[in-house]
């Protein structure tokens, strides 16, 4: 029996699929191409979790088996709109090689019919201010970066 996931979105350029831990290496180098931070550990067994998650998921994009993007997905719950919840996306990633071909939008177009599905309001997505050829990207797949404004506090900056 093949244990292996199936694809969510396949055929070219790419196939879509949640992660699963044995992806940690790869994906890991990945983050390391969005920032130089030296803490960055992804870990097999929190990926093998989310894997299960019913509100988290994390997506990684393939060519020829190789992973070569990858993005997050958050659902979170809100009483504003009834049951609908909203969604997070967060290190939205396709390796500098790879970029161009697909794999960003194929990444955010499955990430869309995931909070159909599960009935969100709205996405928020967040990306590091200086990634300005990232910015342009989520405009082109109709994102508006002018319709709210977030703010983030680091851990080092909470915690003593």
């Amino acid at each position: 029996m093949n244990s292996a996931p199936k694809p969510l979105l396949a055929g070219p350029p790419c196939s879509i699929r949640r992660a699963t831990g044995a992806d940690a290496p790869a994906i890991e180098a990945l983050y390391r191409e969005l920032v130089s931070d030296g803490d960055i550990q992804v870990l097999p067994e929190h990926l093998a979790a989310l894997a299960e998650s019913s509100t988290s998921f994390l997506l990684v994009a393939k060519i020829d088996d190789t992973v070569h993007g990858t993005a997050l997905l958050t659902l979170c719950p809100d009483v504003m709109y009834g049951t609908q919840s909203f969604g997070v996306i967060e290190n939205v990633v396709v390796a500098p090689a790879k970029r161009g071909r697909g794999l960003g939008r194929s990444l955010l177009l499955q990430i869309e019919q995931i909070a159909t599905h599960h009935g969100c309001s709205k996405l928020m997505l967040l990306s590091n201010r200086t990634r300005r050829d990232a910015h342009v990207f989520f405009g082109k797949c109709g994102f508006n970066g002018e319709t709210k404004r977030a703010f983030v506090k680091y851990r080092r900056q909470f915690v003593e």
